[in-house]
């Protein structure tokens, strides 16, 4: 299998009724030997987002089956993931908070979760993008790393969640 078989497709807020089962169920099977208490909550999370009128999607389908997907919506202005870490904030603090890039097993390290978090935040209107990992994958926040993220601090969002890794990358 090789990426240049995987298509991507877009879809928005409007789109979730659609989409929104097979989100979960690449979530299912991507954290199928990892999954948390924290992590069963996933289609609240799904419900969250995709509830914002800014929810972008890109699900990456081969031969008609789901491999992947990456989605996020634009942050509301002051409650930017990055902000409790910046003292300066940037000129144009508009930002997209990535909040899933999921990749089922049999297409990881195929250069597929690159091509979904491309596609889902290549031509986005605003400045920066921030996303959190979960430090206990420290080859997840290297990947990033790569793709021009940089560590800015820490955020545990909710009781029963890791202490997130924030990262932060500029758009534009």
């Amino acid at each position: 299998m090789t990426t240049a078989t995987v298509e991507l497709r877009h879809y928005g807020h409007d789109d979730l009724p659609g989409i929104r089962q097979t989100l979960i169920d690449v979530h299912a099977d991507a954290y199928a030997d990892d999954m948390t208490e924290f992590d069963e909550r996933f289609p609240w999370f799904v419900d969250h987002w995709g509830g914002n009128p800014g929810f972008a999607c890109v699900i990456g389908y081969e031969d008609g089956e789901p491999v992947g997907c990456a989605y996020g919506a634009p942050a509301a202005p002051g409650r930017e993931w990055w902000r409790e870490h910046l003292t300066e904030p940037p000129a144009d603090d508009s930002t997209f908070s990535v909040s899933e890039l999921m990749v089922r097993p049999r297409w990881r390290k195929t250069g597929t979760a690159e091509r979904l978090h491309m596609a889902l935040v290549e031509n986005r209107p605003e400045a920066l993008a921030v996303l959190l990992v979960d430090p206990g994958h420290p080859k997840v926040q290297a990947l990033y790393e790569t793709w021009e993220y940089r560590k800015i601090g820490n955020r545990q969002p909710f009781p029963d969640s890791p202490n997130f890794t924030v990262m932060l990358r500029c758009l534009r």
